[in-house]
């Protein structure tokens, strides 16, 4: 028997195939049968060797360490009911997910990509390893249930006609995803959503194609396009349809990959009777004109790729009018996010100085009678409104949860400004002095008081910029509740804890002990709970999904622990992104752009420091070890502040060895305070500004 594999990068029905490799099988070693249920191809070996796999997961991940690490947990417990193989590919991350993988996850098989081939290529890459029945391609931020895996093969198994399967999603807040399922984006489909008449109308059979908002989300139903988050695929149907098409990158090819299988006389199905949970749903930003033509020029691709040549240039050029208008909103909708706050104040400023104006004319300047000319009020008041807000913006008082010592600082910066422009000005454009002063007094302290006022209005406190404190329950056993509780304090996250609530009927002679699961609802509404966090060792995902979507309208915020875990997973809405995901113990040092900044810095600090040695010299202990160390961080092998020195980083981000700790050179046999908090808190913490300090505050250390 001979057996041709093919490479099927780009593969498409009209397209090329590469065939990349001829293999030679006598036809005494392998056997063909056909199942009788599913119509599926089945190989068998002759050795016995059980080879009919039931489904092989693909997750391609990209610096979403923490939520892979979660998922990966829950698909480890849902393969408990299926034969099953987890393949992870990740594309390049530098976060350590493909170390926590090798570490905490030896069964999944993990191809670790030295570059970024985009979210096909690395399906694909798996895909053509994969010995299931079915392929269930996965996004890393998802949780499923136990029986998620089970039900879905069963559905696919009395359903031969099925070649592609897409569940029930909710996001991190328990709301319904729409993404569930939807509608092919024919060019009536695509105008309707990109000029919004999607969302003003989901459940119109005419307007809410995209979504397919008029089906009813709970039941099965036939759909047109599965959604690239949890898209099970029956591996026969793959044979005939080609593997996802890498033309696309990003976006699209999960619309493809699904046109394509009912074009092979197979159907697509929403099947609702498993939820997951999807923290990012469409969370990269919609706002972002990079997003608005990577998403629509796939649109491009698709009518390319699938209608006539005519019909398709149609709707390129339809497409590539309907990017710009929505780019042009994009940049409008961000404009105006970054505009209004420095718009209004220069509105509240302009105002209070043409009142005190009209004031100093009354009671001061022109006691009989006289005004200020025009162009005091049209050009030097523009001037000093301009002064003010370049101040105020330069000093980061508009930056979120800035200070009110910011705005008064801005403020002062502003009014120095006007004092120079002031002293080289024509005399034709010399006025009071006092306005100058008297404007910055008086309209500074109105964007104080309107800030307060804004502030009092939307938080119910007058304590301005302290971050509102969550109402928190903790759902788990009392061991783990507690330890939760632990990683809380240590967080720094506001919260106030009103008790834990027991999973089942579980009751606890505990004192924080405030209920039993069933009660969950009533506890929130008693307690105004804000914030509830499930422990994922002491209940079933199941469990949390459904109290996530019984809670789903509430304004109660979800947060996950997963099991031998030091963090907490949550996002509080679908299109909340903190580079597509939110984590409540945020780590600054876990963020790629933090890293970069400290390798900056090291280098630019160990070029000054040799320059300035003549002068160290005086400062350094052991000064030939200090060249060492200045070498060794240049190469970067070292950073100048590491973890605790001999102290072990357990879960943190990885960084180079330290010349010193955030305590300085201090010996661990010498401390009085857990190391592990002293590198939480750096890790959570870090800044170069902090780096700078702890460096002066230990020059002499420098040399060890």
């Amino acid at each position: 028997m001979c057996l041709i594999y093919k490479e099927l990068r780009g593969f498409a029905p009209f397209s090329d195939v590469n065939y990349k490799s001829i293999f030679l099988f006598p036809a005494s070693v392998v056997s063909l049968s056909i199942g009788p249920s599913t119509s599926d191809l089945q190989w068998s070996a002759v050795n016995g060797t059980p080879s009919g796999m039931d489904i092989s997961i693909v997750i391609v991940n990209y610096n979403v360490e923490h939520f892979l690490e979660q998922a990966l947990l829950s698909v480890r417990k849902a393969l408990a009911k299926v034969k099953g193989e987890v393949w992870v590919v990740d594309n390049r991350s530098v976060d350590g997910s493909v170390a926590m993988v090798r570490e905490k996850f030896p069964e999944v098989h993990l191809i670790a990509n030295s570059d970024n081939p985009g979210f096909a290529v690395a399906n694909n890459q798996a895909i053509l390893q994969s010995k299931g029945r079915y392929v269930l391609l996965l996004n890393p931020d998802t949780v499923v249930e136990e029986d998620t895996f089970r039900k879905v093969v069963d559905f696919m198994d009395t359903h031969p006609d099925a070649g592609g399967l897409g569940v029930k999603m909710i996001d991190g807040k328990g709301e319904y995803l729409p993404e569930s399922k939807r509608g092919l984006p024919t060019p009536q489909v695509a105008f309707f959503k990109m000029f919004g008449l999607s969302k003003l109308f989901p459940k119109s059979k005419i307007f809410g194609r995209y979504h397919l908002g008029f089906l009813d989300k709970d039941k099965v139903h036939e759909v047109d396009v599965l959604a690239g988050a949890f898209m099970l695929l029956r591996k026969v149907t793959l044979d005939k349809t080609g593997l996802l098409d890498e033309t696309f990158f990003m976006y699209g090819e999960d619309i493809d990959l699904s046109y394509r299988i009912t074009q092979a006389g197979y159907k697509n199905y929403y099947f609702p009777e498993t939820t997951i949970i999807h923290y990012k749903g469409e969370s990269t930003r919609k706002t972002s004109v990079n997003y608005v033509f990577v998403f629509y020029r796939a649109m491009v691709i698709f009518a390319r790729k699938h209608y006539s040549k005519r019909y398709a240039n149609l709707f390129g050029v339809f497409i590539n009018l309907a990017i710009w208008f929505r780019a042009g909103i994009a940049l409008m909708f961000r404009f105006a996010q970054a505009a209004w706050q420095p718009a209004l104040d220069a509105g509240i400023l302009f105002g209070s100085s043409y009142l005190l104006k009209v004031y100093w004319e009354a009671n001061h300047k022109f006691i009989q009678g006289g005004t200020y000319p025009p162009k005091y009020l049209y050009i030097n008041v523009l001037i000093y409104c301009v002064c003010w807000i370049l101040g105020v913006y330069f000093a980061g008082a508009y930056k979120r949860h800035a200070p009110l010592r910011k705005l008064v600082f801005g403020m002062i910066y502003g009014t120095i400004a006007i004092a120079v422009l002031y002293a080289f000005a024509p005399d034709s454009l010399r006025f009071s002095r006092a306005l100058i002063i008297l404007g910055a007094m008086g309209g500074g302290m109105l964007l104080l008081l309107y800030r307060l006022i804004a502030y009092a209005a939307k938080n119910k406190s007058l304590n301005y910029g302290e971050k509102k404190a969550y109402n928190t329950l903790i759902v788990g056993m009392p061991e783990e509740s507690r330890r939760v509780r632990k990683l809380l304090a240590q967080s720094g996250v506001p919260h106030t804890f009103h008790g834990f609530v027991g999973p089942g009927n579980y009751k606890p002679e505990a004192q924080d002990y405030v209920g039993s699961l069933d009660q969950l609802k009533e506890i929130i509404e008693v307690f105004r709970i804000t914030e509830v966090i499930f422990c994922a060792r002491d209940l079933a995902s199941s469990d949390i999904i459904h109290w996530m979507g019984d809670l789903g309208e509430s304004e109660v915020n979800f947060k996950i622990v997963p099991e031998q875990t030091h963090y907490i997973i949550g996002s509080n809405s679908k299109n909340t992104n903190g580079e597509f995901y939110s984590i409540d113990l945020k780590l600054a040092l876990a963020s790629q752009s933090n890293q970069q900044n400290k390798r900056i810095f090291d280098v630019l600090s160990t070029v000054c420091m040799l320059l300035l040695f003549p002068i160290l010299i005086l400062l350094v202990k052991n000064r030939s070890k200090f060249f060492s160390n200045c070498f060794q961080v240049l190469s970067g092998s070292k950073t100048w502040v590491g973890y605790v020195p001999g102290s072990a980083a357990g879960n943190l981000p990885s960084i180079s060895t330290g010349v010193i700790g955030p305590a300085g050179a201090t010996d661990l046999s010498q401390l009085t305070v857990n190391p592990e908090i002293i590198n939480f808190r750096y890790a959570r913490d870090f800044s170069v500004n902090g780096d700078l300090q702890i460096i002066l505050s230990h020059l002499s250390e420098l040399g060890r």
